[in-house]
This record gives C-alpha cells, sequence and structure tokens, in this order.
C-alpha cells in the first residue's frame, strides 16, 4: 500500500488549511486537487484518478457550501454534495483507500436542546443539508468502511467565512446587527485539519460517523462580540432574532455537536473556541 493521502476540494478552507499541514507530515505523500486536476463529478476520470495515483487514503473536503444559493441550485448542490460523493466512495473500496469525508451539523432539524449525538435522528431543514445527508448515506452504501466527520460553523484563515467577514464589517460600520437564536459551536478548520490527520496517523480506523468541532456553545452574537472584542472594534453589534434576519435557506436553532465519541475513539483532543478564534485572527491580521 502508498502512503498517498489525495486532499480533493484542495483550494477550501479545509483543503488549504490541510496543505499547510502537510509539511508537518513528512512521511505522507499528498496530493492535493480541486475541480481542475480531478472533477470528482465525473466516474471515469475518478477511477483514472484511483488507477494511476493508488491512494491510501482520501480525504474528500470538496463541497457545494453556498448555503442560501443551494435552495435554487439544488442539482448542481446535489450532485457534488451528494452523487460525487457516491462515486468517491465506491472509488475507494474498489482501490482498498480509506474514505474520510466531511458532512456538517446542517443535517439535522435544529429543534434538539442539548449536544447532539452521531445516533441522533437526522432531518435537514434546507437544501444544502439535504444534500449533505445524500453525500453520508451514498458513502455509507458504497463504502462501509467510511469515516464520516460532521463539523459545524468552519471559518479559517482561508476563504469566505463569518470571522472575516465581521472583521471587516467592523472595520467598515458603526454597527451591524448579528443573530442571536441560532446556537452552535464554531470550528477553526486548522483544528479539523489536525483532527483528521491524528486519525490517519494513529494507525486506528473505525469505521462511522463522528461528531468534531471546537469546544464550546454559543450563539452567532456570542462569536461575533468575541471577534469585536479580539480587534478592539468600536462597532456595536445588536442582536437579532431569525425571523430580523430572513434568508432564502432556513438554519438549524440548536446544531451543537457532542464530541465525545470521536476523542473516546480517536487521540483528538479538542480546543477551546475561544483559543482558536484567538490564533485566527492573530494570523489575520498578522497577514493585514
Amino acid at each position: 500500500m502508498t502512503n498517498k493521502i489525495l486532499v480533493t476540494g484542495a483550494n477550501g478552507q479545509l483543503g488549504s488549511d490541510l496543505r499547510d499541514l502537510s509539511s508537518s507530515y513528512p512521511h505522507y505523500e499528498f496530493i492535493f486537487t480541486d475541480v481542475a486536476e480531478l472533477s470528482i463529478v465525473d466516474k471515469e476520470a475518478v477511477d483514472d484518478f484511483f488507477k494511476k495515483e493508488k491512494p491510501a487514503f482520501l480525504i474528500n473536503c470538496a463541497a457545494y457550501t453556498a448555503v442560501d444559493k443551494a435552495e435554487t441550485d439544488r442539482a448542481l448542490c446535489d450532485q457534488i454534495n451528494g452523487t460525487a460523493v457516491g462515486i468517491l466512495a465506491s472509488a475507494c473500496k474498489q482501490h482498498g483507500t480509506r474514505f474520510i469525508h466531511i458532512s456538517t451539523d446542517y443535517v439535522f432539524d435544529g429543534n434538539a436542546s442539548s449536544p447532539l449525538k452521531e445516533t441522533e435522528l437526522v432531518d435537514p431543514v434546507n437544501a444544502y443539508g439535504a444534500s449533505k445527508l445524500l453525500g453520508e448515506q451514498l458513502a455509507v452504501e458504497n463504502d462501509p468502511n467510511v469515516i464520516i466527520i460532521r463539523t459545524s460553523w468552519v471559518y479559517s484563515f482561508y476563504g469566505k467565512n463569518f470571522v472575516k467577514t465581521m472583521m471587516r464589517l467592523m472595520s467598515e460600520k458603526e454597527s451591524i446587527g448579528v443573530v442571536n437564536d441560532q446556537v452552535g459551536s464554531p470550528t477553526y478548520a486548522a483544528d479539523l485539519a489536525e483532527a483528521i490527520m491524528q486519525i490517519i496517523s494513529s494507525g486506528r480506523w473505525e469505521p462511522g460517523i463522528y461528531n468534531f468541532s471546537n469546544d464550546g456553545i454559543i450563539s452567532w452574537l456570542d462569536f461575533a462580540n468575541e471577534i469585536k472584542r479580539l480587534i478592539s472594534s468600536s462597532c456595536v453589534v445588536n442582536p437579532l432574532t431569525t425571523e430580523q434576519f430572513p434568508t432564502p435557506a432556513k438554519r438549524p436553532k440548536y446544531s451543537a455537536l457532542d464530541k465525545s465519541k470521536i476523542q473516546s475513539t480517536f487521540p483528538v483532543r479538542l480546543k477551546d473556541w475561544k483559543d482558536s478564534l484567538r490564533t485566527c485572527i492573530n494570523k489575520l491580521t498578522a497577514e493585514s
């Protein structure tokens, strides 16, 4: 077996953080692909790629993540987040590649009031969540040996995300409004990248669904206020209800994840959300 790790969706937040981390794992050979190098919706292209490269692991970071746009762009969203995952899973099964697929807290309806375990009933409230659930189902169907990691509220030094948007708005405006009645946990993509590599290098392989995010349960308003504090902004942050901030796609009201399973199965440590946010903002402000 090779020591190759194929990373799809390599230009996104998580893919970019895996690229940064790859130099810390010199005994693995990383292959980073995005749509230009490998179209994951093309079964033949995927099969050819696997035959040629024979990866030992696949980390699928590729996803359609425009949650609001997904409501009207359902076919493409389902193709990337659903059908393509099935194609990748069957290639992994055929070639003996160990598959790690990234999913989302949006597979839940948001009506819970305590952290969600992996075994809770799924019932997505928007097209994006439905497409990601389809991906989970096709992954397991085509490769029962898959590890699925559900994560939430991902942000990073890279790409577009809540942290960068807030930093920009707080520098431009005197006041902003942020939703206070949607509750969950942020995930710093660099921490998720590290957790994935800890799983791969642990030598243990326990198929199934796992939850991962940073430690702590907060609202988007709490998140914004901590960003404000860390960048010493004088912008006024006003609480809004979901009704006051309508979006094309409905959002889960509560989607905090219970992370005990991943911690008891693998050598994965959780970082406090505030510590990780500080790390990211320090990196962003050093660059600006």
